[in-house]
């Protein structure tokens, strides 16, 4: 059970032999120590992702800057996310902690000194679902139609916020051969995924 705070040697995600889940909790506030709303969990999916959440709404999916940081392990009897790091060196401390604001940190300690690794999340794109189908959050931090796609059709209403809906501009053809790269994406999500992995 570890609170807000993920140690080196510590696990995060889910025990099947014990029927365990095991995710960190945000403070209720910077000085109020008991559980607040923020959580981050470890889904379980095809492929493991972690998950903030505000009282139980997904607001942000980690991504690749993430998955570098920690080891995945999924095998019959558990999945689940522990640090990276393989130093014994006892200078310094690092840990992986959800902020009662919301964020997820990577920080070390040296010498007394907190140093700030990594932190989750960086700007408004990585907002869980923000631009809607077959669109992508740019640089600008816009919602805009994939190549192909163009604005179109009813808005999708969700609670107070719309999302503008993109449509393709021509029917799809099974005479077409090629597929449209498209660079630095953060991969779907892989809850409903059928995954073959003998392939390559």
């Amino acid at each position: 059970y570890p609170t807000d705070t993920l140690l080196p040697g510590m696990k995060l995600g889910w025990d099947r032999t014990n029927n365990l889940t095991k995710n960190l909790t945000s403070w209720a506030s910077s000085t109020d120590p008991s559980s607040g709303s923020r959580v981050f969990a470890i889904e379980n999916w095809t492929f493991s992702h972690g998950l903030l959440l505000d009282t139980g709404h997904v607001k942000y999916r980690t991504d690749l800057s993430y998955s570098n940081l920690v080891n995945i392990t999924v095998t019959e009897e558990e999945i689940s996310h522990s640090l990276n790091i393989t130093t014994t060196n006892v200078s310094f401390i690092s840990l992986l902690q959800m902020m009662s604001v919301g964020s997820l940190r990577l920080l070390e300690f040296v010498g007394g000194e907190r140093h700030i690794l990594f932190q989750f999340p960086n700007d408004n794109c990585d907002t869980y679902n923000v631009c809607g189908d077959n669109t992508y959050c740019n640089t600008s931090m816009n919602c805009v139609c994939i190549a192909g796609f163009q604005p179109g059709g009813q808005y999708a209403w969700e609670l107070t916020k719309s999302k503008q809906r993109c449509l393709r501009k021509s029917d799809l053809s099974c005479r077409e051969k090629e597929f449209t790269k498209i660079r630095n994406m953060k991969l779907p999500d892989t809850e409903y995924a059928i995954v073959d992995t003998k392939v390559g």
